[in-house]
């Protein structure tokens, strides 16, 4: 059985009691994501550029700085725009999009546990750290936290989306997140 979506755009309510502090938020918050970004950028840079950083450690390392990057990128900018003076209305696909953050918080919490098997190895097996934490491995490990964050991604995504949403179209919060969006469903 397939649902058809009678709501086509949301309205993000924000943050709550923020009435008037919109200017002062709209700075403090593109601040906290410029260094944000920025810092996860030179340590990207520092890693590619230094030849003698070209170990496991720093590969996952490089790989968490490129999920920092995207990941206050999936709803920062909505906030940012509409703190701005801008329409708080996401559109229904715009909303569904937003929830790749998911993808992002489920492939990091993996790459955390695949960097803590990384220094595992390296303090208990430090004469066999460079085989059994070769390159293929890194590989294998670093694809597999993605995968793992894309199969959980699409499935909360589907899960959610596939309720019905016909009745209030106010998100109750500064992006959509699946426990906000399942306020909203007409069906449990």
């Amino acid at each position: 059985m397939r649902n058809i979506s009678m709501v086509t755009k949301l309205l993000l309510l924000g943050i709550l009691h923020t009435e008037g502090l919109e200017t002062m938020l709209f700075i403090l918050f593109l601040s906290f994501y410029f260094f944000t970004l920025l810092g996860n950028l030179l340590i990207l840079l520092i890693i590619v550029s230094s030849t003698r950083l070209h170990t496991p450690m720093y590969f996952f390392l490089g790989k968490l700085s490129v999920c920092d990057i995207f990941f206050p990128s999936v709803s920062s900018p909505k906030m940012l725009f509409y703190l701005s003076g801008n329409s708080q209305d996401i559109s229904y696909a715009g909303c569904v999009s937003q929830l790749f953050y998911h993808f992002l918080g489920c492939a990091e919490g993996s790459l955390y546990t695949v960097m803590t098997y990384d220094r595992f190895v390296a303090i208990c097996y430090p004469l066999r750290y460079t085989v059994i934490m070769s390159y293929r491995v890194c590989a294998i490990l670093a694809t597999g936290t993605s995968f793992f964050g894309c199969i959980q991604a699409i499935f909360l995504t589907t899960l959610t989306f596939q309720l019905p949403y016909c009745g209030p179209n106010e998100v109750d919060y500064y992006f959509c997140d699946i426990p906000v969006m399942l306020k909203l469903a007409c069906a449990d």
